[in-house]
């Protein structure tokens, strides 16, 4: 299965990174058309012809969240950039900071003028030094040049744009939570108010995107909407950026057009299947935060459509943002449930009880079944307690504010239900059966093959 770069466009080139290169290779020429030849209206209409859909997780049309922040009839607006990458198993975001920061403040550009919003804020983590150092060595490059600043390419319009850094913690990538720790809050999701959209930032509309959805945007004002649906389906146009890491041969990032292939295609054509010597145990298709798919089940679309979550598909999964992590049969999958909830329970802001004390408990289960302590009725009791967190898939039907107690409820009654008979055994063993390897490539040690 080929790749088709769209987001990763030249990534490959030397010096990408820089402003020269950049606007030699075509740079910034969708955003000279968006803030010369364009109005706001007219690039929000570029954009819903073009299909584009967030890359975050949920797959909601872009235009939608911008003709909601244009329909408010407030004069002031914000854009919000989340380049964090908090969740474990995405690495894009941070290759994108690294290799094509002009390509994502261009994607910014073209998306404040939609907006009307002269104040951008990216949200990146300080401890990612390179992505950081290099999203201000282009910030330099762009305000020297006039990309950014005042009366932007003569058009009267004024941008200017923040690197801020959101602490790296995982629930700072909610939306309500970036915003509420940009207004100097803790980063807590907000009780919804009743409010229409879009979301707010110092009571004024905000509109929030992951870094990974604007690095489109060049593309689509350059090379026109029709360029981009030659990837993809009709209802989801344009290519994914699939982290694959685990078990594989070829860990890295790979860019395919949706529902061009499927989860085998990209698991054992495009990363090379799994270590030599060892099967395939499962993959967890959106990192943490989804059931895992068995040997039987990676048939499954690269498409959203296809999958439960989000699009209501017929397949039983979630499709959430490209995360795709890979295990072969070293790996103990109440292991796995531990590293899965300690990572969770560390992460939780504290608001909501199902989180804040679920979290906790659940894990102090699973690290009495791998120390060989646990008892009869311990498996149902984890299934239990993670149901009355979330049910399994169904979406808004979470005890918790946000998405954050669904993610691990999702994938921990993944694991449980489908390696049902490891749990058990290692209540039956008095310890772990399984032999395990801990050699497993993470996303720190991952780089894109140029």
């Amino acid at each position: 299965m080929e790749e088709h770069r769209l987001l990763l466009r030249d990534i490959e080139i030397p010096d990408i990174e820089g402003l020269e290169v950049y606007t030699r290779r075509g740079g910034y020429g969708g955003a000279t058309r968006a803030v010369r030849e364009m109005d706001a209206g007219q690039v929000i209409d570029a954009v819903a012809a073009a299909g584009l859909r967030d890359r975050g997780g949920d797959w909601s049309p872009v235009a939608t969240r911008w003709r909601q922040a244009a329909d408010s009839g407030d004069a002031v607006r914000y854009l919000c950039v989340n380049a964090a990458e908090t969740e474990p198993g995405l690495f894009r975001d941070r290759k994108l900071a690294e290799r094509l920061p002009h390509r994502l403040l261009e994607g910014i550009i073209i998306a404040a003028r939609a907006l009307g919003a002269s104040v951008a804020y990216i949200c990146q983590r300080e401890d990612l030094r390179r992505a950081w150092e290099s999203l201000e060595r282009a910030l330099s490059e762009a305000y020297d040049a006039g990309w950014l600043g005042r009366d932007i390419g003569g058009s009267g319009w004024d941008l200017d744009v923040f690197l801020h850094p959101n602490g790296g913690a995982f629930i700072a990538s909610e939306e309500t939570a970036l915003l509420a720790a940009l207004e100097g809050r803790r980063a807590e999701p907000r009780a919804p108010d009743g409010s229409p959209p879009p979301h707010r930032l110092w009571g004024h509309p905000a509109a929030v995107h992951d870094a990974g959805t604007l690095g489109y945007l060049p593309s689509i004002l350059s090379d026109g909407g029709e360029a981009f649906r030659q990837a993809g389906t009709e209802e989801y146009p344009g290519t994914c950026v699939f982290c694959v890491s685990g078990h594989v041969r070829r860990p890295g990032l790979y860019e395919l057009s949706l529902g061009g292939g499927t989860m085998r295609d990209l698991v054992e054509g495009c990363a090379g299947g799994v270590r030599q010597g060892h099967r395939l145990k499962a993959v967890l298709p959106g990192g943490y935060v989804a059931p895992p798919l068995g040997p039987d089940q990676l048939d499954a679309p690269l498409t959203p459509a296809a999958w439960a979550v989000p699009a209501g598909g017929d397949f039983p999964g979630a499709f959430v943002n490209g995360g795709v992590i890979v295990m072969d049969d070293t790996t103990c999958m109440v292991d796995a449930a531990i590293h899965l909830m300690r990572y969770f329970a560390s992460q939780s802001c504290g608001k909501c009880p199902p989180c804040a004390e679920g979290g906790a408990w659940l894990l102090e289960i699973l690290q009495r079944l791998e120390a060989g302590e646990g008892s009869p009725g311990d498996v149902d009791l984890i299934l239990r307690l993670a149901r009355q967190v979330s049910p399994p898939l169904q979406r808004g039907a979470s005890t918790a504010l946000c998405g954050f107690g669904a993610a691990f409820a999702w994938a921990l009654q993944g694991l449980v239900s489908a390696f049902r008979d490891e749990f058990d055994a290692h209540i039956e063993s008095g310890g772990c059966p399984v032999e395990k390897d801990d050699a497993i490539t993470v996303p720190e040690s991952v780089n894109i093959r140029f």
